[in-house]
């Protein structure tokens, strides 16, 4: 019997993108970002329902230090404040793709499998 280890240290091709992805919402805001290309915090704290204030905070400060975001603030009452993706950012474009893609196709193959 053959003995599969596996061993995904900091080198493995696939540690950084999930270590970018992971968690509830990064992909969730990068994936809207792209949509929209500049939101607001409020645009985000205002679609995300289950997404506390704090969080959202604590996801765009960890985005903003990976290099993925940029963060805006005007100097104006109410405070303003605006993400967008940075170039660095805009290179996740094929992975944000690939992953809608492949919800989409699995999307259509649970509705399938239920109609069956």
């Amino acid at each position: 019997m053959r003995d599969y280890s596996f061993k995904c240290e900091q080198t493995c091709p696939i540690t950084g993108v999930t270590r970018l992805l992971s968690g509830k919402w990064n992909a969730v805001l990068i994936y809207n970002l792209f949509q929209h290309e500049v939101c607001r915090f409020s645009d985000f704290s205002n679609n995300f329902d289950n997404l506390s204030p704090r969080m959202l905070a604590l996801k765009l400060a960890e985005l903003e230090q990976a290099g993925l975001i940029v963060k805006k603030v005007y100097p104006v009452m109410p405070p303003k404040t605006e993400y967008r993706l940075t170039a660095y950012g805009q290179t996740l474009r094929p992975v944000i793709d690939a992953m809608v893609a492949w919800s989409e196709a699995d999307n259509a193959r649970q509705a399938a499998n239920q109609g069956a």
